[in-house]
């Protein structure tokens, strides 16, 4: 029974194999990792796979749940009533791992009906159970008594099992005077004690002693070996042969012949017999020393044995040596100096170059490093290295022979973007070598200019009336930069007075700074507006500058005169009263316009279109005055209508009509004549005598103004004889709102009249006209600005 239930197991496992190895797709994907020390009882509990797994406590035992170790051996054991791992066998890291530092032991959990694996693994965690050991308990060491101080003598390591902190981790020595202990790390990451002496043996004095090694590992507690080194002293020739001194040196000419003895050295040994006998020989020379020199062996005389020649080498260093019959040896050195010509020139090297640099560079910027070399020796060798003068660049001299050529201040591209340097080395050889080696140093860009526009501000003219998107002008800043740090954008800034709204009125093109209306201007509503334009390169960091545009709109003549006196929509006509006793130039009365353009277009003149009876009135053609032009008569009818035509100076120029109506009376206090073609009705009557009451009552009140500003007058000459024959009008310039400043022949915002009476006129009457409309606000760039009527 027994074989048949092994061939079943054997069966058993084989399919299990075949299906761990082609049923990849049952296997679990994730891998389960768990730990136990060392040396652990037998059932000690490691981890719950229901719980890890997931899986239910009654499927283990039905689906046949085992655990499976890669090399099949049982060192754990599934319990099917709960799902614990328990450790199945005590486990010895140090048999299962050897010396490897990480013991992990892979295994699977199977469950076999459905079947499905779950990959696992056990790290075996090392326990300080076992005590470092040397493979030697008693170590021989031979040494001379006059081996160097500092020599190092290698002493095998111990051996521990255990890996890790808990292998061997330190070494002391026994104190004693002779011996220090010094531990260096092996390949494999272990330690390793080495003896260093520090004190010379003398065989006479001591001829052996012992010490002893300890070797300490890092457990807890630690455990520790030892062993035994036994030293020996042997007894040797402790005198070496010495040189008189430790370096010859001689100079030959390069032209010295072959077999010239060059020098003769000696040494001496304190030993007698064999180890007082000395030969002489070369020590670790090169070639070329084996070459061109040769010692004899008894004598120490030193022969030249090929050609010199200083342009190849210089100078040669003769390593000799003196051995004594015990082998104990002494050096020296021959220090050859070949005496030269001077016939090489000197020689540049250019070790780096930095071409181009950034025209903002810190002073002293390195440039370019280079060597200069001279074969020659002495001053045939000692060079002078210098540049050119005005140029921004000095020579500063660094290590040896090694010079760096650095900007003397900051550069400006914009000044000179490239420099030609010469670079000279002349020796102080006789006669004197020179060479002379040639750098080009170009300089780039940095954005350290901003643009700059042609004008600080610009003034642009712009006719009224304007057809939308017109090109009204042009800015323009230049960038000194090159390439994107010169390139130029356009835009307009924030206005700092939001009215008008800028957005609405001018546009930019960002690339060539033209300016466009966006829209018509009405020179009566907006005369002018400025606005800031800025010019910002492409440059990292940006830079910007900006200038002041004024745009000014310029007038049409698109206004008409527009007439305010006499008034258009009054409810009835208004009739100008005559004398018939009036004289020619009689003002009668004024025609008041206005136009709302300005300059010529705003310049108003006047004639006279209809009249009842042409060439009894005229109109002064600037101001508007209508006066009389003959005397009257009798036969002259009552009733006048005039025609007053307004004209302004624009191309083409716009007009007006103005209407009066004037009635000839013989005096103002004679009853109001109705007019023809007026009815006799008693309204009309009452009103005629409302005007006569007013009229009487305002002659009576400026005759008295009259007569006292005569009075005025009077007294005002008494005082200043030079103002005789001149009316006395107030001292200073009138106030600014009573001055015609259009220039136009009108009124401004209010006017009056001057009376003056004078002597000698030849006439006692005088002169006036009411105010008509007081209030008139003046237009034009002196006055403050109004809105348009």
């Amino acid at each position: 029974m027994e074989p048949a239930k092994a061939r079943r197991a054997q069966r058993t496992r084989q399919v299990l194999l075949f299906f761990v190895f082609l049923g990849g797709s049952l296997v679990c994907s994730k891998t389960w990792s768990y730990s136990v020390a060392e040396e652990m009882e037998v059932g000690t509990f490691i981890a719950n796979v229901v719980k890890d797994m997931g899986v239910d406590v009654e499927d283990l035992a039905a689906r046949g749940a085992r655990v499976i170790f890669d090399d099949y051996k049982p060192y754990l054991r599934l319990d099917p009533r709960n799902g614990d791992l328990l450790l199945n066998e005590q486990l010895d890291r140090e048999a299962l791992c050897d010396l490897t530092e990480r013991c992990i032991l892979h295994f699977q959990v199977l469950f076999e009906n459905p079947l499905q694996f779950s990959r696992a693994e056990l790290l075996v965690k090392d326990i300080n159970d076992h005590t470092p050991t040397f493979l030697d308990s008693h170590i021989l060491l031979k040494i001379s008594e006059g081996t160097t101080l500092g020599t190092l003598f290698q002493i095998d390591s111990a051996q521990d099992l255990d890996a890790g902190k808990n292998g061997v981790q330190n070494y002391t020595l026994s104190p004693n005077p002779h011996f220090h202990l010094k531990l260096r790390d092996s390949d494999e990451g272990r330690k390793y004690p080495e003896l260093v002496l520090d004190q010379s043996l003398d065989r006479e004095k001591e001829a052996e002693f012992s010490l002893t090694l300890t070797a300490v590992d890092g457990g807890s507690p630690p455990r520790s070996g030892t062993t035994l080194i036994h030293v020996v002293v042997l007894d040797i020739n402790d005198n070496a042969p010495e040189f008189e001194k430790p370096v010859y040196e001689v100079h030959v000419p390069e032209s010295s012949p072959l077999d010239s003895l060059i020098i003769k050295v000696s040494a001496t040994d304190l030993d007698a017999g064999i180890n007082g006998e000395l030969s002489y020989s070369f020590s670790h020379v090169s070639r070329d020393v084996r070459k061109t020199f040769e010692i004899h062996p008894i004598s120490g005389e030193v022969y030249l044995k090929a050609p010199l020649d200083f342009e190849i080498i210089q100078s040669y260093i003769i390593n000799i040596q003196a051995i004594d019959g015990g082998s104990l040896f002494g050096k020296a050195s021959i220090l050859v100096q070949v005496v030269d010509m001077n016939d090489n020139p000197p020689e540049i090297v250019m070790t780096s170059l930095t071409s181009p640099i950034p025209e903002n560079s810190s002073p002293e910027m390195v440039v370019a490093v280079f060597s200069i070399r001279d074969q020659d020796a002495g001053d045939n060798g000692r060079m002078v290295c210098s540049i050119q003068d005005k140029i921004p660049f000095l020579l500063k001299p660094t290590f040896k022979n090694f010079y760096a050529l650095v900007t003397e201040r900051p550069l400006d591209r914009e000044i000179r973007n490239e420099y030609n340097i010469t670079i000279t080395v002349t020796d102080l050889g006789t006669p004197s070598l020179k060479t002379e080696y040639n750098i080009t140093v170009r300089v780039s860009d940095v954005n350290d200019n901003a643009p700059a526009f042609t004008q600080t501000s610009y003034t642009l003219f712009v006719p009224e009336n304007n057809s939308p998107a017109l090109h009204i002008g042009s800015v323009s800043a230049t960038d000194r930069d090159s390439g994107t740090n010169a390139q130029v954008t356009y835009s307009l800034l924030p206005p700092q007075d939001p009215h008008p709204p800028l957005a609405s009125l001018v546009s930019i093109n960002a690339d060539n700074g033209h300016l466009f209306a966006l829209r018509s201007l009405d020179y009566e509503a907006l005369q002018a507006f400025e606005f800031r334009v800025g010019a910002t390169d492409r440059g990292s960091p940006a830079l910007s500058s900006e200038a002041l545009v004024r745009v000014l709109v310029l007038d049409a003549n698109d206004n008409s005169p527009f007439v305010l006196y006499p008034l258009h929509n009054g409810s009835a006509p208004c009739t100008e009263l005559v004398p018939r006793a009036a004289e020619p130039g009689y003002l009668v009365t004024k025609v008041v316009a206005v136009d709302g353009d300005s300059g010529q277009n705003a310049w108003l003149s006047f004639q006279l279109l209809k009249a009842t009876e042409p060439g009894l009135f005229g109109v002064w053609a600037h101001n508007g005055e209508v006066r009389t032009a003959r005397l009257l008569s009798e036969r002259d009818a009552a009733k006048h209508r005039l025609v007053v035509l307004v004209k302004d100076n624009g191309e083409p120029p716009r007009s007006a009509t103005a209407t009066l109506h004037v009635l000839l009376v013989d005096g103002f206090s004679q009853p109001y004549l109705p007019l023809p073609e007026a009815a006799p009705a008693q309204a009309q009557a009452d009103s005629l005598t409302v005007y006569l009451v007013v009229a009487l009552a305002s002659v009576s009140s400026l005759f008295l103004f009259s007569v006292l500003l005569f009075v005025a007058v009077r007294l005002c000459r008494r005082s200043r004889a030079a103002s005789v024959g001149r009316c006395s009008v107030p001292e200073g310039p009138f106030p600014g709102h009573l001055v015609d400043v259009s220039g136009t022949g009108t009124l401004s915002q209010s006017y009056q009249y001057e009376v003056c009476l004078t002597g000698g006129s030849g006439t006692n009457e005088f002169k006036f006209l009411k105010p008509i409309i007081p209030n008139l606000v003046p237009r034009g760039s002196e006055m403050e600005t109004a809105p348009p009527f």
